[in-house]
């Protein structure tokens, strides 16, 4: 004797449906909160450099990086048994008032490089503090952003984006296109083109030493790029 075999019913489907459809809802949110707090933290990579710019100027009334005086008078010749290196290239351009060298210089004597060991040993900063060796070791002692990509700075004139201008110019690398649009909306404009904020190709070291980017308007959401910005 065959017994009837029984389905779900509607009402039993309707519920599992139900049960899916939060559990998809709860899956995107999250992803939604990951995504914002990158981009935040992405922003925060950005709005900080002024700060150590500014508590350093403000402490020894010099630049980091460019700063003569920096193994002498103000940091002195070692803190906490890190020695404390002051620039020697480019020649001549120490103590000028501009951050000299590539933002993503692998010269371990660079104004650019160097910013980073002044503003850490004057206690503005959190990394390495000892000065890299050789160009391997710089691309360890520049800061990482959320998604590793490294991030440097430099003045106007050494621009790494055609026809942008500013004081300085600060730059991340290895930013998915769609947090780059994002991070365009968060702090400028919205135009990777155009503005403080610029979206160019995503950058290898030194890449910016030789020639100048231009700027992307059409930003693909799934591929890494360098997004400099203009302080």
């Amino acid at each position: 004797m065959y017994r009837k075999q029984q389905g779900f019913t509607l009402v039993e489907i309707a519920i599992v449906l139900v049960i899916i459809g939060l559990l998809l809802g709860g899956v995107l949110k999250g992803q939604e909160l990951i995504n914002s707090a990158k981009v935040k933290n992405f922003a925060t990579d950005f709005r900080n450099i002024p700060l150590f710019i500014y508590g350093y100027q403000d402490k020894f009334k010099a630049l980091p990086g460019d700063d003569a005086a920096v193994a002498t008078t103000h940091l002195g010749a070692a803190v906490g048994g890190v020695a404390v290196v002051a620039a020697t290239t480019p020649a001549g351009t120490i103590g000028n008032g501009v951050i000299n060298g590539a933002w993503n210089s692998t010269t371990q004597t660079d104004e650019s490089v160097l910013f980073w060991q002044h503003v850490r040993l004057a206690g503005l900063a959190a990394g390495p503090t000892a000065a890299p060796a050789n160009a391997a070791a710089v691309q360890t002692f520049l800061p990482q952003n959320a998604d590793g990509g490294h991030i440097g700075i430099t003045s106007g004139a050494n621009t790494p984006v055609l026809t942008m201008t500013g004081t300085y110019i600060v730059c991340s690398t290895n930013i998915l296109g769609k947090f780059a649009k994002q991070l365009d909306l968060t702090l400028d404009d919205g135009a990777t083109d155009a503005g403080s904020v610029r979206v160019i190709a995503n950058q290898t070291w030194d890449q910016a030493a030789a020639v100048a980017a231009v700027a992307l308007a059409a930003v693909a959401d799934a591929t890494p790029y360098t997004v400099c910005m203009a302080l």
